[in-house]
């Protein structure tokens, strides 16, 4: 399904510039069902499974962290190292397998000599050895050159991943006293100091099964009761958006307000862009202030009065929270 992302300041830029419509930014999420043990060999519908996963940006793995008598665990007790590690292993075996294949591919252009060829295969020689030892792709230190490269490979255990402990409702508001949640952050936090890029995220799954029924008024006083601020698909979107390196900058005026979607480290004609192409081709100027100024100083008119309203060129690296207008030129 694809889902917005939940962002605050989209309902005050609308009221500071009098539009109704609001556009948020947007994210695709894939539901995949669980793999089974032996996957890699094609168990179950393991093949179908990893080929859906080779497709997607990033990994969200959701395990059990919680002990209900009347909910049976498929594999007969609650423990979510275990499940994390069967998921990981077949992950780490289907990528075995792809990297072994395209090396042997490799190997025979390096024959001719060829500068890439010969490189290539000698990455993937580097990367079978290190899957074999039993790290992820993500962990395998490289250069600027070779992290192209290994994207380009479409491996499992490349991919940025999210842990999502499902807890009980109870659990919620102290989720650091469940022994099994904290299991999983000191694995990922393992993890992470060996060069894997993951994240921890926790959500009651009934809870948001409860609030998928009642409207986003209800919904947010239920949440209240419960001391909560924001749902855990809330917060779980938010992890996304931020594992993948994702940011927001804005659009507004009288017909909409606008959230657009960027990579972090992009520049002004890239992000001019995802509007419209023609923007990028004949990119001139932006006119752009943070959000938090345009908000301190009453919108455009109050921003450009005090000097906040920047033109920057080509080469600026838009930041989160922008507010733009771009100047472009096509001929």
């Amino acid at each position: 399904g694809c889902v917005e992302v939940p962002d605050e300041r989209l309902t005050v830029l609308a009221r500071m510039v009098h539009t109704e419509k609001i556009v948020p930014a947007a994210i695709e999420f894939v539901d995949i069902a669980g793999i089974v043990k032996d996957a890699y060999k094609g168990e179950g519908l393991g093949n179908q499974f990893l080929a859906n996963i080779r497709e997607t940006d990033a990994i969200i793995q959701v395990v059990r962290c919680f002990e209900d008598g009347d909910i049976l665990h498929t594999m007969g007790t609650v423990n979510p190292i275990r499940d994390i590690d069967i998921i990981n292993t077949e992950l780490l075996l289907a990528d075995l397998q792809s990297v072994e294949k395209q090396a042997d591919t490799w190997a025979k252009k390096a024959k001719s000599g060829g500068k890439t060829a010969v490189a290539t295969h000698q990455l993937l020689q580097r990367l079978y050895t290190h899957l074999n030892e039993g790290h992820p792709a993500s962990g395998l230190d490289v250069n600027d050159e070779e992290a192209v490269l290994i994207k380009s490979f479409g491996l499992l255990t490349g991919k940025p991943v999210i842990y999502v402990c499902n807890v009980s409702e109870s659990d919620l508001n102290n989720s650091s006293d469940n022994t099994y949640v904290r299991a999983v952050e000191e694995k990922v936090s393992s993890s992470s100091e060996n060069g894997s890029h993951a994240s921890v995220c926790t959500i009651s799954a009934q809870l948001e099964s409860e609030l998928s029924e009642l409207s986003p008024e209800d919904a947010r006083a239920y949440l209240a009761s419960l001391n909560l601020k924001d749902s855990g698909v809330d917060t779980l979107i938010r992890s996304a958006y931020r594992l993948l390196g994702l940011a927001s900058y804005f659009t507004a005026g009288a017909q909409e307000v606008h959230a657009w979607t960027f990579k972090r480290g992009m520049k002004a004609p890239e992000c001019a862009g995802i509007i419209h192409t023609d923007f990028q081709r004949g990119f001139i100027k932006a006119e752009v202030i943070s959000y938090d100024d345009f908000v301190a100083d009453g919108g455009f008119v109050g921003a450009r009065e005090k000097g906040k309203l920047r033109l920057e060129g080509k080469d600026y690296l838009f930041q989160e929270g922008d507010i733009a207008l771009f100047k472009f030129n096509v001929t």
